[in-house]
């Protein structure tokens, strides 16, 4: 078979992982022949390839980003940019396509498999939050970041007596927020699911100090929102400016420093914000990612050579298995509640709702 591929959206280690697998695995037990479309879903619109066999992918295992490149190319904004698609797969004579990506990359996907497209989804979103599937790659690798970050800041705000900051991914939901927060020993930890009173933030900081635990960390979700009004800013997440990328997403950014302003006003303690940013994506992926993103590369060319097109390769427990791509983009997956519950259980009791417990002493 002739298959194309492409990875769409943000980058995140683990892409290159899942690019070697599918062409390793379709190269050497179904003898495919493989089109990498370069950018995204930009490279269908404006013809941009690059060959993909087995010399192309060596020694990308450890890489991050994507030797494909990317972008956040919309072909739907395009005029007849899903015509434009089409005809690309047509010109190459390709069997099936794999596209590579998070909801809006595979929303897409769902477009041109309605056109009759053979199209298989392999999960990617660093945030973690693509419904459907247990885990994606990228996501333990920018976890392992982020904590190794709240590791260092310790030390640098026990020396200062400061309140440091941590803002890191998360735009819908606060997976890497919570799992990080909770490896690391954050004592408060803010994410999009739960909006936040920061009063209450800045009252569980002073009962930190009023006991002699003259610093504090938080961890802070991108996507984290004021549930009292801050500037105007009730209910909403902070955002850098007024633009939107081809899918309508603003540009999330600034949580951390507005925090640290309202804290210190709040409290009196000098408090300084971590904006950990692109360093979340880049660099090697962890082996745990090696592995998740191999599986998904295999799962995905297998699904090819099954004829399961429409749909997405996905993590349910330990086993690889085939979804619709329908169910994968139908929402964001948000933490579950047993994880917040396990946050709360670790942390001051002023930053739960059920303020009448009373306080261990």
């Amino acid at each position: 078979m002739r298959v194309g591929m492409l990875t769409g959206g943000g980058d995140c280690p683990g892409l290159n992982a899942v690019i070697r697998a599918i062409v390793r695995k379709g190269c050497f037990h179904y003898q495919d022949q493989f089109v990498g479309f370069l950018e995204g879903w930009r490279g269908l619109l404006e013809d941009k390839t690059m060959p993909l066999d087995l010399s192309s992918v060596g020694g990308i295992l450890p890489r991050g980003g994507t030797i494909l490149r990317t972008s956040r190319t919309n072909p739907a904004k395009h005029g007849d940019g899903l015509d434009k698609c089409v005809a690309a797969i047509k010109k190459y004579e390709l069997d099936a396509l794999i596209a590579i990506g998070g909801d809006d990359t595979l929303s897409v996907a769902q477009k041109l498999h309605e056109r009759k497209v053979k199209v298989v989804g392999v999960p990617k979103t660093i945030d973690n939050d693509l419904a459907g599937t247990d885990y994606c790659f990228g996501f333990d690798t920018a976890v392992n970041v982020a904590t190794s970050a709240i590791d260092r800041v310790h030390t640098t705000a026990e020396a200062h007596n400061r309140v440091m900051v941590v803002e890191v991914m998360g735009r819908d939901s606060g997976w890497i927020a919570i799992y990080s927060g909770i490896a690391g020993g954050a004592d408060v930890i803010l994410i999009p699911e739960t909006p936040f009173d920061i009063e209450k933030v800045a009252e569980t900081i002073r009962l930190r100090h009023a006991r002699g635990r003259y610093f504090s960390i938080v961890v802070a979700a991108e996507g984290a929102k004021f549930a009292t009004d801050v500037d105007t800013q009730r209910g909403e997440a902070v955002v850098q400016d007024l633009g939107r990328d081809e899918f309508g997403h603003v540009r999330l950014g600034g949580i951390g420093n507005v925090l640290a302003r309202e804290i210190e006003k709040r409290t009196g303690f000098e408090t300084r914000s971590v904006v950990l940013g692109h360093i979340q994506r880049g660099g090697s992926p962890s082996a745990f990612d090696r592995v998740l993103a191999t599986r998904y590369g295999i799962g995905a060319i297998d699904m090819v050579h099954r004829g399961e097109f429409g749909c997405m390769a996905a993590l349910r427990g330990n086993k690889i298995i085939s979804v619709p791509l329908l169910d994968a983009i139908a929402k964001n997956r948000t933490v579950d509640q047993e994880l917040i519950d396990v946050a709360y259980g670790i942390l001051d009791k002023l930053t739960r709702e059920k303020e009448k417990e009373p306080v261990e002493k």
